[in-house]
Parts: structure tokens; C-alpha cells; sequence
């Protein structure tokens, strides 16, 4: 089955929050096929719905634009960014090695 179903009793795996390293952007993909995406001090800055397909992720804005990306494990690749599952060993070594340490105050 393709893409997310509200009426799974299992959230997808990639369901959660997923960040850049210095967590500037903040992306939760939710357990309904929403997402809400902050960029710094802007509180959903991008809302939308997505839908999952293997390691494949499209997604469609509310304001009508369209973009994919890609999961390898804890990173999603999407937009020219790389994205970390909140708070997973890859998201601590990317923010240790630029230098932030990985919160977000």
C-alpha cells in the first residue's frame, strides 16, 4: 500500500520530526499525511500533505506547489537540504560536526 492511511493502527516509520542540522528548519510529518514545516521563528511556514512510497516522499504545498525527496535511514534528502530524524545518532553527528549542539533555543 502506498502513502499513508489514517486508519493505520501503525504510524509509518517516517512519521515524526525531522530537521537540518543546525534545526533552522524543523519538518513533522504527520501520522494523518500532513506536514508542518517551521523555518526559524516561523511556526508552519509550510503546511501540506505527503505521501511516502518506499524511500520516496512527494509532497503537495497548500499554496499549490510540489516537491519530493528521499529517505536513507535517518536522513531525508529533499529540497538542496538534508534532513535528520529528531534526535537519531545521524542528526547528533551532523550537528556535532558543524558545530551546534543540536538544540534548539
Amino acid at each position: 500500500m502506498s502513502g499513508i492511511s489514517t486508519t493505520e493502527a501503525t504510524p509509518h516509520p517516517y512519521v515524526g520530526m525531522w530537521v537540518t542540522a543546525d534545526n533552522r528548519i524543523r519538518q513533522e510529518l504527520l501520522a494523518n499525511g500532513r506536514y508542518d514545516e517551521a523555518r526559524g521563528q516561523r511556526d508552519s511556514a509550510y503546511t501540506g500533505r505527503y505521501e511516502v512510497t518506499g524511500d520516496h516522499i512527494d509532497y503537495w504545498d497548500d499554496t499549490g506547489f510540489t516537491a519530493d525527496g528521499r529517505f536513507e535511514g535517518d536522513v531525508l534528502h529533499h529540497g538542496g537540504y538534508l534532513f535528520y530524524r529528531e534526535g537519531s545518532a545521524a542528526h547528533q553527528r551532523a550537528a556535532g560536526t558543524r558545530g551546534f549542539s543540536g538544540s534548539s533555543s
